[in-house]
């Protein structure tokens, strides 16, 4: 059971239905409160109403008026105190391509790697 402190917010932004609905599970059962949208448009929507998401974990290669490159900067200039994990199989980032206290976790990653990464961005917040 989970004590009486609210639950971490988290955005999951992936096209691919599979990796969305496992990221989502994991995160789940790791106790996180989970949103999902399959691009950056409809994450930027949800974001736009709901005002409890501390994180978003982004895939970078996504169709769409935006990529997760684009959805990390947009994020940064609308919304500064969430952070940010950006995910790829394809992308190499570079320094700069993400706002500077973003993290990136290239696939295929481990669970243990997210739930990490999530834990030490939101405890820091």
């Amino acid at each position: 059971m989970h004590s009486i402190t609210t639950l971490i917010r988290i955005l999951v932004v992936e096209d691919d239905t599979f990796i969305r609905m496992n990221v989502v599970e994991m995160l789940h059962a790791a106790g996180f409160d989970i949103r999902e949208a399959i691009n950056a448009d409809e994450a930027i929507q949800m974001l736009e109403r709901d005002s409890d998401i501390e994180l978003v974990f982004t895939d970078i290669d996504m169709p769409g008026s935006m990529n997760g490159l684009k959805l990390a900067t947009a994020i940064r200039s609308r919304w500064p105190p969430i952070k940010i994990i950006a995910t790829s199989g394809h992308f190499d980032v570079q320094a700069g391509d993400l706002p500077a206290d973003a993290r990136f976790i290239p696939k295929p990653y481990l669970s243990a790697q997210i739930i990490s990464a999530v834990r030490e961005l939101t405890s820091a917040a």
